[in-house]
């Protein structure tokens, strides 16, 4: 953590509260000045824990939401996030005791989901906060008022814009909103009683459940999934082989944060890694070629896209730029554009890990010509920025580097 971040997350959350720097510097105990220095990144480069849980108690906040920068303001701002926190929160929807307003077609849902998802796969992500209320709201509405057919498709539809919740709350870097929304969706899709939905439900509370600190769990959790819902989805076409081949795919990320959590038995957990995404490589070339069902965009490349992410996980940087390389241009370009900006941003991490930090700015570069959202914005590609900045990238891209800082609203 950089001095510069830790006081703009003091910045953020005083104006927030509404305080003014001389009162937050009198709650503190404090001089003004040290309140500027330390908003401004001029002090405390490495905090001590006590002032950091002092100020987290004077702002009203935990000192684990006080260091995580859940929020980016330029991004999304937390209009938009607490419209999604705000709406998983009520009455209506936790208990689908909705009024009696008559509800949307249910191909009329269906094509607001399908918009919604579409965006989030060209990389939109700031434009959900306004999106994902609504689609929960009507997707409520009409697992009350349908009956029959109509009301198992209102379920599985309810899941899956609960999924698309779960996936943008990743992006905004809220994996506490994540883990909500996950559990809602596996709720509402044994609701659905479709085997397809409980494991796309599946996988998406495995991958919330690996960002909120949760990864050895989480993998034990979607291969439970797996076991259960593994004859129903083989019989279930090509939408059944994508989401099985995708639990096995979280399984693997899983394992690979695992291994990085556990202290004790890390090589246990790294070892599952290769098997696992090895299960998912004879899913998706069962499937036959790359595909995009119920957004998965599940197939061979996206296996590979997920091997590259588990090396960096792993910290084996050399061995992801290989597993970026060997993936053909052509295979990559057929991905939908939050897919390839995502495998990017994974191999720019890879080169930093391998000490190729001038060609991690050009692939940071690349991908941000692809969906700008994925670098710009997202607390994880940002902090990759931060270290290179910190680290040095040489006279040739040191410009690159400072004009993309600018644009993602860093610190030069």
């Amino acid at each position: 953590m950089t001095s510069s971040s830790f006081g703009a997350r003091v910045h953020y959350w005083r104006t927030r509260r509404n305080l003014t720097r001389p009162e937050f510097a009198a709650l503190m105990g404090r001089s003004v000045r040290w309140v500027e220095e330390l908003e401004g990144g001029r002090r405390q480069a490495d905090p001590q824990l006590s002032v950091m849980r002092l100020i987290a108690l004077r702002l009203g906040i935990s000192l684990e939401r006080l260091l995580a920068d859940v929020i980016d303001t330029e991004c999304v701002g937390d209009t938009e996030i607490d419209a999604v926190r705000r709406v998983l929160h009520r009455h209506d929807i936790l208990t689908g005791a909705c009024d009696d307003t008559a509800p949307l077609p249910v191909e009329q849902l269906r094509r607001s989901l399908s918009h919604a998802r579409n965006g989030f796969q060209a990389g939109h992500f700031a434009q959900l906060g306004a999106a994902i209320p609504a689609l929960l709201v009507d997707t409520t509405r009409a697992t009350r008022h349908y009956r029959g057919d109509d009301r198992l498709t209102a379920y599985a539809l309810l899941s899956l814009s609960l999924e698309l919740a779960e996936a943008a709350a990743i992006k905004w870097g809220d994996p506490e909103l994540a883990l909500i929304a996950g559990h809602r969706a596996v709720t509402a899709a044994e609701r659905s009683e479709d085997p397809v939905i409980m494991a796309s439900a599946a996988r998406h509370l495995g991958d919330a459940m690996t960002h909120h600190g949760q990864p050895a769990d989480a993998a034990r959790f979607v291969l439970a999934a797996a076991e259960r819902l593994q004859n129903d989805l083989l019989a279930g076409g090509p939408d059944g082989l994508s989401v099985l081949g995708m639990l096995y795919l979280k399984a693997a990320m899983a394992a690979a944060a695992a291994s990085e959590a556990d202290d004790r038995t890390p090589a246990a957990h790294a070892r599952q890694v290769p098997e696992l995404l090895d299960q998912a490589d004879e899913h998706a070339h069962r499937l036959g070629a790359d595909s995009n069902r119920l957004w998965t965009a599940f197939g061979p490349t996206n296996v590979s896209c997920y091997r590259v992410a588990a090396h960096v996980q792993l910290s084996e940087g050399a061995d992801a730029i290989a597993a970026a390389a060997g993936i053909p241009a052509d295979a990559l370009d057929s991905l939908p554009r939050e897919r390839r900006a995502h495998m990017l941003a994974d191999r720019a991490l890879g080169e930093l890990q391998a000490g190729r930090r001038a060609e991690a700015v050009d692939t940071l570069l690349a991908a941000e010509r692809l969906a700008p959202e994925e670098v710009q914005c997202r607390p994880r590609t940002r902090t990759t920025i931060e270290n290179l900045q910190l680290l040095g990238v040489g006279p040739a891209a040191e410009g690159r580097l400072r004009a993309l800082a600018v644009r993602c609203g860093l610190p030069e």
